[in-house]
């Protein structure tokens, strides 16, 4: 079987403004839009923030059900919802996201120096998330800023078992400053520590895109790419489109005999039934 690549595209995040990133999806026509070119250059999973009538972050639910049947019905693609949203949401709300029913969420690992700020992952919180996602067949994606990250998924795993479809999936987040740093030593430490039999992503944040995208490739990993991570395309050169960022790392994928996988592969892969 030919080897392959899951690319996932994060393209609005919860951090940069529309007014400072005008290329930034931000409402539903526009976000739609962007998973229809994203998909065919080649990304088979859409990792989804939202916005509110004024560009702002929110886990409002009608929203997000309405964005999840609108990216069905116009995409093959995986839709996953961030549980994290923006760094003030509250719990409750993170924990809401699971009612709009997607294919699959974000489950971070734990509690990380964001920039400036905290991002609030405890235990009590991760284990009420990963409960209701096991619940209602919701396939987390376990987010990993750091090393002890890894160490918190092992200790889920053991004591509350294996996710729906029964595929340990991860992705590494670097270059956030408080977190890994986006290097390959810093990976290659991050994957060895895995569950046996997990498979894992990695997202360089910043000008950590290149090196990470680059390392993840050589190490057999995936790859997540997207506006959420990254504005620019080269030094002083401002992404025009997230389609522009996937098309680079499926030419990646493609230079490194990995091709994209297709949504349907991807839903093999990552144990999620039919949306």
């Amino acid at each position: 079987m030919e080897a392959t690549t899951l690319l996932t595209v994060a393209p609005t995040g919860a951090e940069s403004a529309k007014a400072d990133v005008p290329a930034l999806p931000v409402t539903l026509d526009e976000l739609v839009r962007t998973a229809k070119e994203c998909e065919a250059a080649g990304a088979a999973v859409i990792h989804v923030h939202i916005r509110d009538g004024d560009a702002r972050p929110t886990l409002d639910v009608g929203r997000l059900r309405e964005t999840v049947r609108a990216l069905r019905e116009n995409t093959a693609l995986i839709v996953q919802l961030s549980t994290g949203g923006a760094v003030s949401d509250s719990f409750e709300d993170r924990l809401a996201v699971l009612d709009a029913e997607p294919d699959g969420c974000s489950l971070t690992c734990g509690t990380v120096n964001f920039g400036d700020e905290v991002f609030a992952n405890p235990w009590p919180f991760m284990v009420e998330l990963y409960e209701r996602a096991r619940e209602r067949g919701v396939v987390p994606e376990f987010e990993l800023f750091d090393l002890g990250h890894v160490a918190a998924l092992h200790r889920l795993l053991d004591r509350h078992g294996p996710p729906p479809g029964g595929r340990v999936h991860c992705d590494f987040v670097l270059g956030v400053p408080g977190a890994m740093p986006g290097d390959l030593r810093t990976l290659a430490a991050a994957v060895a520590a895995l569950p046996e039999g997990a498979t894992w992503s990695a997202t360089g944040v910043g000008r950590a895109s290149l090196p990470v995208l680059f390392a993840a490739l050589g190490g057999g990993g995936h790859l997540r790419v997207g506006m959420e991570d990254t504005l620019t395309i080269a030094k002083g050169e401002a992404v025009t489109s997230n389609a522009q960022l996937v098309t680079r790392a499926a030419d990646a994928a493609r230079l490194a005999r990995r091709p994209p996988m297709s949504p349907q592969q991807a839903r093999g892969f990552l144990g999620i039934t039919a949306g």
